[in-house]
């Protein structure tokens, strides 16, 4: 006799377990302790195997009696198609707890666990955290290899039509690289936000963006300290804010220019802005960055030749596009920007000329008897000034004050010593 609603709900603990059959092998578990657990026996390849279907009940996470009848039907034709339903069970609990393990709300969270790990700031994750929460509302509970480019700019037009484009550019940039983290470590095959370059209205940004805070120049050095990538787009992007050329005169240039014995780079002329030759004094960091570099380059012509052609350097958008693998929107910083961070922080420490400053950063006197005069007056100082702004960048980098290295220059210098 077929089990009842009524039956099943008036059903009494025993000093034993009982069961009370239903149809097909289905029947209801009574335990001691009062719980009422739906089973399923049925038999497979031979063996008696016991199948379960849940917690007997009307509730949000209970099992009601034509529930468990629909249960046990699902299963008898996974046994007519030869499959072991308790094996199906156990099979597709796995496959929903990795899918929503590969969530993007999940990969999201890994990546901006990553962020803090890897140092940035509490401004950089403030910002980072904004734009997740956004994301998360449209793609959170979305598994991240499902997700397609209609699906994420469908996310991003959400600002756009607002006229919120500055926030859509960013959104992007963030969405792309949580993507690529879940390339990465196998969660997804594709970043769906390569294909919408030129679909959205590209907001008025400022050129030559830089980061000049002291902390969050130190965060972003431990972030480029961090990049993995080809090891000559590695080294251009530690040298960028050792020696803060600008990204055309590094990247162009040429083994002859460098004297690393002496610790001496000369740009030449038709590669500096100015037209007129330039020699830059080498603090040892980048002295040891470029060792290390010619072993692998220092057989060709080029420094920094291209990944494609040994024979070509790296592009104009190669250091920028590592930047932004690193985190940093357009908005953020760009390689050029990392000239006005230094000028910005030399001039701040007071503890070298403006003059020197402006020689070492390229911009000559127009006065061609000054800037001669120039040339010679501030090399030593230019000397001094690389080492300190070096082992500066080294100083932030680790996560100390800027302002307490400068004044301990400054009393240092008031009794006659070195720092």
């Amino acid at each position: 006799m077929s089990l009842t609603d009524t039956k099943a709900r008036n059903a009494k603990p025993a000093a034993s377990p009982y069961k009370l059959s239903d149809e097909k092998g289905l029947y209801l578990y009574v335990q001691p302790n009062g719980s009422k657990l739906w089973r399923l026996a049925y038999r497979f390849a031979g063996k008696q195997k016991t199948l379960a279907l849940g917690v007997y009940g009307k509730g949000k996470d209970e099992v009601s009696l034509e529930a468990a009848r629909d249960a046990m039907r699902e299963a008898k034709a996974l046994l007519k198609a030869g499959t072991d339903p308790g094996q199906q069970k156990k099979l597709d609990r796995i496959a929903a707890a990795t899918a929503a393990a590969d969530t993007f709300e999940a990969i999201a969270n890994e990546w901006l666990a990553k962020q803090i790990r890897e140092g940035r700031s509490d401004k950089t994750m403030a910002r980072n955290n904004r734009l997740a929460a956004v994301a998360k509302r449209d793609l959170g509970t979305r598994p991240i290899r499902k997700i397609t480019p209609p699906e994420a700019l469908e996310a991003l037009r959400k600002f756009e039509v607002q006229g919120k484009h500055e926030t859509a550019s960013r959104l992007k940039v963030f969405l792309s690289a949580v993507f690529r983290y879940a390339i990465a470590t196998g969660r997804a095959e594709n970043d769906p936000t390569i294909p919408l370059r030129g679909a959205l209205t590209a907001p008025a940004t400022t050129s030559r963006a830089a980061i000049l805070d002291p902390v969050e120049f130190g965060g972003l050095l431990r972030a480029v300290w961090s990049y993995k990538g080809q090891p000559e787009v590695m080294a251009a992007l530690k040298l960028m804010p050792l020696l803060y050329p600008r990204p055309s005169e590094l990247r162009l240039a040429e083994w002859q220019e460098f004297d690393l014995d002496g610790a001496t780079w000369t740009i030449p002329a038709p590669r500096t802005k100015m037209r007129r030759e330039l020699r830059k004094p080498l603090p040892a960091q980048a002295v040891e960055i470029l060792n290390e570099l010619h072993r692998l380059t220092g057989n060709g012509k080029l420094v920094f030749p291209g990944l494609r052609s040994r024979l070509r350097p790296i592009s104009d958008g190669t250091l920028n596009a590592a930047l932004r693998r690193l985190g940093y929107a357009q908005e953020d910083v760009c390689s050029h920007g990392f000239r006005a961070t230094a000028s910005t922080l030399l001039n701040e420490s007071g503890l070298w000329s403006p003059d020197a400053i402006e020689r070492e950063l390229g911009h000559l006197d127009g006065n061609a008897v000054r800037a001669a005069y120039a040339r010679t007056q501030y090399w030593e100082e230019r000397g001094r000034m690389a080492a300190w702004w070096a082992d500066t960048c080294d100083h932030l980098r680790e996560g100390k004050s800027f302002s307490e290295k400068v004044a301990a220059e400054i009393a240092a210098r008031a009794h006659g010593s070195a720092a």
